[in-house]
């Protein structure tokens, strides 16, 4: 898996390619506690995420928890969408 940082102000963008399984989950981890104080939104990227497992979904609800709320994915193909609404998660995240 790829992932590419992007930030804008206060804003990152964490832009993912391949999968986010367990292997791949501390990476993210690793990307989203490294976020300075300063960033106030974040913004996940799943346009070329093929696979997501739990450890992944449990990876971006752990980003919400750390953002309080301010984040949103976008991207997310038919499939990986489908997981998110399977758990309820799309309840409390936005999703573009």
């Amino acid at each position: 898996m790829t992932i590419t940082k992007t930030v804008n102000g206060n804003e990152a963008v964490l832009a993912f390619e391949g999968w986010l399984d367990t292997q791949a989950a501390p990476e993210m981890r690793a990307e989203v506690e490294a976020l300075g104080e300063d960033i106030t939104s974040l913004v996940i990227d799943f346009e070329k995420l093929e696979y997501i497992s739990s450890s992944g979904i449990r990876e971006v609800v752990a980003a919400y928890k750390k953002m309080k709320g301010e984040l949103k994915v976008k991207n997310a193909s038919a499939g990986i969408m489908s997981i998110f609404q399977a758990t309820g998660i799309d309840k409390k995240i936005t999703f573009e």
